[in-house]
């Protein structure tokens, strides 16, 4: 049975909306009357979704508690509330809440809410446990996988990325780029090519000098590919192999293969 925490500080309304869900066979397992106490109470109750009120006694409001709950105990938030007005939602917006009711609602509308933040939920569970296991795979891999923010900033490396530059994670945690693992001599040109295929052109891997922590250098084939939101460059993601190691014809038959999958990956 569907485990509910009920946020709400008019006593009257929240044994209402109570009564409500317990028809509909959810279990209420408790109701908070301030932001501090929905907070409090997730952690002790474990429920798996908050109904929260916005406008709430104490000095915590409904948006700031989904916020906590949210990022704390990644338990689904939807929110029930009278408040419709443009700067409350797009306060509430920034909490990724799973629902938004408006009060008076009906039972019917109420239920759909929950049932459908359940279910994003789930899914995001799945993705975040499929991105997981992808990710663990990755790491391992003897070529080069990496992510960048927009500006070029390493923000993802495997282990094979420590392995073959010489840095460590706390040196890629500290601050690095793409620009500093490329020799001083190509870096221009790598400028022009991100540009390039930023645009929409598709470029096959390209060969570039890597650099480094001890300043000496490797030849490399890289694969870069943009993920974008609109015109907005949200990350790059690329694939690097190290063309220094010479490899025989079935280790480059397997290698083929793993790129073509991780290739499939930086482009989705």
């Amino acid at each position: 049975m569907t485990k509910i925490l009920v946020v709400e500080d008019e006593s009257i309304i929240a044994r209402d909306i109570e009564a409500t869900l317990e028809d509909m066979g959810y279990d209420v397992v408790g109701i908070a009357s301030s932001g501090e106490e929905a907070v409090k109470k997730t952690e002790e109750l474990k429920p798996d979704i908050v109904l929260m009120d916005i406008v709430l006694r104490g000095e915590m409001d409904g948006i700031e508690a989904a916020k906590l709950i949210r990022s704390r105990y990644k338990i689904p938030v939807v929110y029930v509330t009278a408040y419709t007005d443009q700067k409350t939602l797009q306060r509430a917006k920034v909490t990724e809440p799973f629902g938004y009711v408006v009060k008076p609602f009906e039972e019917r509308d109420l239920q759909v809410a929950i049932e459908i933040a359940l279910y994003k939920h789930e899914m995001e569970k799945k993705l975040e446990e499929s991105e997981r296991r992808f990710r663990e795979l990755v790491y391992y891999l003897p070529e080069i996988v990496f992510e960048t923010d927009s500006d070029g900033k390493i923000t993802y490396a495997n282990y094979a990325m420590f392995e073959k530059t010489k840095y460590s994670k706390e040196d890629f945690e500290k601050g690095i780029s793409l620009l500093d693992l490329i020799a001083p001599k190509d870096r221009s040109r790598i400028v022009e090519d991100i540009k390039r295929i930023v645009k929409g052109e598709k470029l096959k891997g390209i060969k570039y000098n890597m650099l480094r922590k001890d300043g000496t250098t490797f030849p490399s084939l890289i694969h870069i590919s943009p993920i974008s939101s609109g015109k907005n460059l949200i990350i790059l993601r690329g694939i690097i192999v190290d063309l220094s190691e010479e490899i025989d014809e079935k280790a480059k038959k397997l290698m083929i293969k793993r790129l073509k999958v991780l290739k499939s990956y930086i482009e989705e």
